[in-house]
């Protein structure tokens, strides 16, 4: 082979690959895209789970959307309210505090609890289950089907599933990003109040007897949570009580009131607050007598003689 005409290709190859890489130079420098340095400084901040929680695909998609957008900074539940004001240092807004939520399952109906209406021999998917038949598998169509679709998705292993097949979650572990109500196929899963001392165990919207016959610790809607509580934190909605925990004072007549044990404990019981609304609530009962008695004092006294 002619070496003049290798050395001749050679430096024909060379200068195609010089004159390339001069061309790709040039087009990276006229069609950089520039990123807003104030992305990158977010997407530090952020954990980098990519839970999706917040709702875009995402950290740096969050971050993006922050500095684009104008989004609130405070939608990542796992990197908290400490994150939440780094950032609004870096996009110069102010970031108001936000509560603390986890998630909490809304069911005590356990295996030994509540019975299910069907063996289901499907894949291990509480959506398969409800997918196969209306209200899933369980006697309560609003109870926790127990097959852990919840603890698949959550990327904080902030939830296991219980021996008597209800998931529990690890509240110092539970960020709040709410994957996992996503993934609940029947509502079960709620983000409440971290602060909460109580929980209402039960998402069922049926009646008391309807309950009763599928259930043992189902509400029954029998109002004693209402009555009890001397602070009017609860209240109902549907046939489900709800607790509005600015108003709660941890002091767990109520779940001494619920007959069912629809409403658990999950934090210590302030024994002072306890006394106080024991004390309020006799104050009333004793009000309420007093009134009923002077009404039947006057309804039994004789009309006056017109003369």
């Amino acid at each position: 082979m002619d070496f003049v005409a290798l050395v001749t290709a050679g430096g024909v190859l060379a200068g195609v690959g010089a004159a390339a890489a001069a061309l790709l130079a040039v087009a990276s420098r006229v069609f950089a895209v520039q990123v807003d340095e104030r992305i990158t400084a977010i997407a530090a901040v952020l954990p980098g789970a990519n839970c999706g929680g917040c709702g875009f695909p995402g950290c740096s998609g969050y971050a993006a959307a922050i500095v684009n957008k104008g989004v609130d900074p405070s939608l990542c539940a796992p990197a908290g309210a400490d994150a939440a004001k780094k950032i609004g240092a870096i996009m110069g807004v102010e970031v108001p505090d936000r509560e603390k939520v986890i998630a909490r399952v809304r069911c005590g109906g356990g295996h030994d609890k509540c019975k299910p209406r069907f063996e289901y021999r499907g894949l291990k998917t509480c959506r398969g289950a409800v997918m196969l038949n209306e209200g899933g598998a369980k006697s309560c169509p609003y109870g926790c089907e127990g097959l852990g679709d919840c603890v698949d998705v959550c990327v904080f292993d902030a939830i296991r599933m219980g021996e008597d097949g209800i998931p529990v979650v690890d509240m110092e572990k539970c960020t709040g990003c709410g994957k996992c109500v996503t993934a609940c196929p029947k509502d079960v899963i709620e983000l409440q109040a971290c602060k909460g001392p109580v929980a209402i165990n039960c998402n069922s919207q049926w009646k008391g007897k309807e309950v009763k016959n599928v259930c043992e610790v189902g509400c029954i809607t029998c109002l004693a949570c209402v009555k009890a509580c001397p602070w009017e934190a609860i209240t109902m909605k549907g046939n489900i009580p709800v607790i509005d925990y600015d108003k709660c004072h941890a002091c767990g007549l109520c779940v001494d009131s619920c007959k069912p044990g629809s409403i658990v404990i999950l934090r210590a019981i302030d024994e002072a607050a306890k006394e106080e609304g024991q004390k309020i609530i006799a104050d009333r009962k004793a009000a309420a007598a007093a009134a009923k008695a002077a009404a039947a004092a006057a309804a039994a006294k004789p009309a006056p003689v017109q003369e």
